[in-house]
């Protein structure tokens, strides 16, 4: 009975988590003006690693200026060694510290949509990256991200994804005001056979859609689009 109740509470806490990414996005992409670039952070956080997704959309009136910070040699299009650079400019105005210790944030893939949807600010740039996590010792820790990229013209979202392991679960979730440092509270829990990741991908895949029903109609459409070119394995960065 004890053991059901925790699966219960757990289950809860994830649905509540879910609920909350949702919101934030709707209020985020609500807000996004057209003189500011929105980077909407979702971090994941399982027993051996924190992954970042971060979506980066210019609005139109700034759009030029985070082009020129790609295409550095003014060529109109976007080189692989482009690419790399500026995704290393990125992650390096990132921090991720475990327990007020600094991980290593590695690149895993980025996505850049081609220069004119870039340009119309209806697309975003899409990068995602992990950084392994020492072994965790059973009971509270502590993640803290905090983005510094590009402050002068940004605005800021972060929010953690339901873990999809039963041995990680989010507490809590504490912002600076603007959203650019998110504190998330977690327990590490000893293996379980029971196993709440099919509950967990249904929790995230109707959050996914809620998110969609929201941002129909939006004036931001499909991220990247034709065009979109895929960069994977940065690790070299």
């Amino acid at each position: 009975m004890t053991t059901e109740r925790s699966l219960r509470a757990r289950n809860c806490s994830a649905l509540v988590l879910a609920v909350t990414a949702v919101v934030l996005l709707a209020r985020g992409l609500s807000a996004h003006r057209l003189d500011e670039v929105l980077q909407a952070a979702r971090i994941a956080i399982e027993p051996d690693r924190a992954t970042l997704e971060l979506d980066l959309t210019p609005g139109i009136a700034v759009a030029d200026g985070v082009v020129v910070d790609i295409d550095r040699d003014r060529d109109g299009s976007l080189s692989a060694d482009e690419k790399r650079a500026y995704v290393a400019r990125v992650l390096g105005a990132i921090v991720l510290e475990l327990d007020g210790q600094p991980l290593r944030v590695q690149p895993i893939a980025a996505t850049f949509p081609d220069l004119a949807a870039l340009r119309r600010g209806d697309a975003a740039i899409q990068l995602q990256a992990d950084a392994m996590l020492p072994p965790l010792h059973d009971g509270g820790h502590q993640l803290l991200f905090r983005n510094a990229h590009d402050r002068d013209v940004s605005v800021y979202l972060a929010n953690a994804l339901v873990p999809q392991s039963d041995r990680i679960g989010v507490t809590a979730q504490r912002r600076d005001g603007g959203q650019s440092e998110l504190t998330i509270d977690f327990v590490a829990r000893p293996g379980s056979a029971t196993s709440t990741v099919m509950w967990l991908l249904g929790s995230i895949a109707g959050a996914a859609g809620l998110v969609g029903l929201l941002t129909r109609g939006s004036r931001r459409r499909t991220l990247g689009g034709e065009g979109a070119d895929s960069i994977a394995a940065l690790r070299s960065v």
